[in-house]
């Protein structure tokens, strides 16, 4: 009897023990790994100016590394920038090679594979000019050059908006389109603002300036389904950025405009 009796209570032990294991596997989640290993793995395209691009030193910099960097911060972790690619970030993610992901653009289709934290980074393709041509709208497009990027989505939204008298001319590249318009071919152009800042920082003489946007798109921080608490983290961050302006700071400084918080609407 006591030989059953020790041996029902060594079970009862164990079960109790795997009840609680698993009970600890089950609330564990990626905040815990991120506290765990003192550092968040967060995938970045390197080459990405003006989000996330090699400066002078060879360290990683951008408006993605600023809001990146502010996210560890919040967290008290080191932050760890993970190269990736268009291809490979998403199975990165799903694998948890990576934490979150900058730079997503949301869509139906990804958000039955990942989950999405609000948006952070505008995203928006927009009409350029010389500050001294009034353009205010698709209707001011009328009798203008204008270059873009030939079958991209700049071109399908520059042709659905241009009146019949504007002059589509249209490049292989995007290196062909800024040289079009700052040599004079071309009195506009239409870019995306990520190629548009790189245009909007160095030509002084010619002042470009952004006249309107004919589309926007904003960038979001993509992380894996039901990482609720990561989820808050992040937000909380950006709304943090967001609240004392340095979510505006960093616009200026590598976007080379001012945050307009309704560029962060879906």
């Amino acid at each position: 009897m006591l030989l059953r009796n020790t041996i029902k209570s060594a079970v009862a032990a164990a079960m109790m023990l795997g009840a609680t294991c698993l009970a600890t596997q089950a609330k564990a989640d990626a905040i815990d790994d991120i506290t765990k290993a003192g550092a968040i793995n967060v995938g970045i395209f390197s080459d990405f100016p003006p989000f996330s691009s090699a400066s002078a030193d060879m360290s990683i910099k951008g408006y993605d590394i600023d809001v990146a960097q502010a996210i560890a911060d919040s967290l008290k972790v080191k932050l760890n920038l993970v190269s990736v690619t268009g291809q490979n970030r998403i199975p990165y993610l799903t694998d948890k090679r990576v934490d979150i992901l900058m730079s997503v653009g949301y869509s139906k289709e990804r958000e039955q594979v990942i989950d999405f934290a609000a948006a952070y980074a505008p995203y928006y393709i927009a009409v350029i000019g010389p500050k001294a041509m009034a353009v205010k709208g698709k209707e001011d497009l009328a009798d203008k050059s204008i270059a873009v990027n030939r079958g991209t989505l700049e071109d399908t939204s520059l042709t659905a908006a241009a009146p019949a008298s504007a002059d589509i001319k249209r490049f292989d590249n995007y290196n062909s389109v800024i040289q079009a318009f700052i040599s004079g071919q071309t009195q506009l152009m239409v870019v995306g603002n990520d190629v548009g800042a790189q245009v909007l920082a160095k030509q002084d003489a010619l002042q470009p300036e952004q006249k309107f946007q004919l589309l926007t798109s904003p960038s979001h921080i993509g992380l894996n389904k039901n990482e609720d608490r990561l989820k808050k983290a992040v937000n909380d961050a950006v709304a943090k950025m967001l609240a004392d302006g340095k979510l505006d700071e960093s616009s200026k400084a590598w976007l080379k405009t001012p945050l307009n918080p309704d560029n962060l609407k879906d």
